[in-house]
């Protein structure tokens, strides 16, 4: 019964958060963490900002958060390089996308979304194959 007591004071001992420098600081003494957001970061700001740019804030990705989505005029052209585009040069189709490293052409990205699944051209080649959350 002792060992058991002796165990159990020990694993309860071993769960002790640890402080967050080591024990090297007096926590008391430790100024409080305070979170600033500045003008600059408020949705409205951001907004603004977006449709300044010709774009509209939409929920993206998984989480559906605020983003701003630009449309671009070159949408659909024939490319071989990111440089040929406002955005990426993309090969959309996943399904048959060519292979990391094999020459593609693709098509100028629609918009500045960068959520979903697409083979990005460079230099005439495919990179691989990537999807966005």
């Amino acid at each position: 019964m002792k060992r058991f007591v002796m165990l159990a004071a020990l694993l309860a001992a071993a769960c002790q958060p640890m402080p967050a420098d080591d024990g090297k600081t007096d926590l008391a003494q430790a100024a409080p963490v305070v979170a600033q957001t500045s003008a600059a970061q408020t949705p409205a700001n951001d907004a603004a900002a977006c449709a300044a740019k010709g774009g509209k804030m939409l929920p993206q990705g998984r989480m559906q958060s605020l983003q701003c989505v630009v449309s671009y005029t070159d949408a659909g052209q024939r490319c071989t390089d990111g440089a040929d585009c406002q955005g990426d040069c993309r090969v959309e189709d996943v399904t048959n996308a060519p292979s990391a490293g094999a020459a593609a052409v693709g098509q100028c990205q629609a918009t500045s979304s960068r959520f979903g699944c697409y083979t990005t051209v460079e230099d005439g080649k495919a990179e691989a194959t990537i999807c966005v959350d």
